[in-house]
């Protein structure tokens, strides 16, 4: 019984391992915050974008803050991942590692971005 035993536990192993890379670019392993009214909140939001893998910035051409910026997240294959409406200029993402499309809509004007994430912290401006 104990050869039989030590041939199930890699299998195991290797079944929860694969159910758990399946389970990693799920929708549910996307968390997000926005914010950045104000001057305090912004000062502070741009501060934490060094602590989050993945952060937005949305704004005119002129520098001008924008909010109400709807955005989505997909692979790159185009499988959503992730749909909000922006509440302030500066959303912070948390995400898995790899690839990922960043649409950004204001108005009438979209922004589409390829992005990958890793190790080190990446921030996309969006201009509108």
């Amino acid at each position: 019984m104990p050869r039989l035993f030590s041939v199930l536990l890699p299998a195991a192993t290797l079944c929860c391992a694969l159910a758990g890379a399946a389970h990693a670019q799920s929708p549910a392993d996307v968390k997000y915050r926005c914010g950045g009214i104000g001057s305090d909140e912004s000062t502070q939001m741009r501060e934490e974008m060094k602590s989050h893998p993945l952060s937005l910035l949305f704004a005119k051409p002129d520098g001008d803050y924008l909010a109400d910026v709807q955005v989505s997240l997909s692979d790159t294959q185009g499988k959503p991942l992730q749909e909000w409406k922006a509440s302030g200029p500066v959303c912070l993402v948390d995400l898995p590692p790899g690839r990922y499309k960043v649409s950004a809509r204001s108005g009438d004007t979209s922004r589409d971005r390829e992005v990958n994430v890793g190790a080190t912290p990446v921030r996309l401006d969006f201009r509108f």
